[in-house]
């Protein structure tokens, strides 16, 4: 299924862009998405935790993905 992916923060910097698509297999989880993401872009690695919204919600590793969902790839935030 494909999924069209935003970023923000450093994750666009990653990317090289604001938004993106990626296929993935259907029922795959935010665990299967984080996995693909490291392995097509390792950068993601060195980031102290990454995390992945799903319908403007935060998902954990087990949200199953479908198409159509609205995902975010959103990084570490430094406030001050």
């Amino acid at each position: 299924m494909q999924l069209k992916i935003l970023t923000f923060g450093i994750a666009r910097d990653i990317i090289g862009g604001s938004t993106f698509e990626t296929q993935i297999t259907e029922g795959s989880t935010v665990k299967d998405l984080k996995k693909e993401l490291l392995e097509k872009y390792p950068r993601f690695g060195t980031l102290a935790s990454l995390m992945i919204a799903v319908n403007a919600e935060y998902g954990n590793e087990e949200t199953v993905l479908s198409e159509g969902d609205e995902v975010a790839i959103i990084p570490p935030v430094a406030g001050g």
